[in-house]
Formats: structure tokens, sequence, C-alpha cells
């Protein structure tokens, strides 16, 4: 199987940049928590968007790490 070249460089700084967008996510999504009346379905959005970072981030991560065969 051809694969790729895997740019390590671009990808951990699109890793670094999807983390900092999660971060940012984290801490809307708890000033809206705690604000006078949560917009539920905002929130919602938001914790769906974060997730989303999050698989992408694990993808971005598991493109660096080397197959192992057994």
């Amino acid at each position: 199987m051809d694969e790729e070249p895997v740019d390590e460089e671009a990808i951990r700084a699109e890793i670094a940049m999807l983390r900092e967008q999660h971060q940012d996510l984290d801490s809307a999504i708890h000033a809206m928590e705690t604000g006078r009346a949560p917009d539920q379905l905002q929130i919602a959005r938001l914790k769906k968007r974060k997730l989303a970072l999050r698989d992408q981030i694990i993808a971005l991560e598991d493109r660096l790490t080397p197959d192992i065969i057994a």
C-alpha cells in the first residue's frame, strides 16, 4: 500500500489550532451555562461542535502514530 507521507509539523500545527478552538468552546459553554438565562439550544450546538473538534484532533493524532504490525 502506498500511503502519502505525513507532514508531522503541519499536522501538529493543526492539532494545536484545533485544541485552542476546543478550549475556546469549553470556555464559551461554561460562560453560557453559568449565565442568568442559559440558552440550552446554543449550548447543545457548541457541545456538538466541541465533540467534532475532539474527533478531528484524535484523527490527526492517529495519523502521527506509526502503524505497528504485530
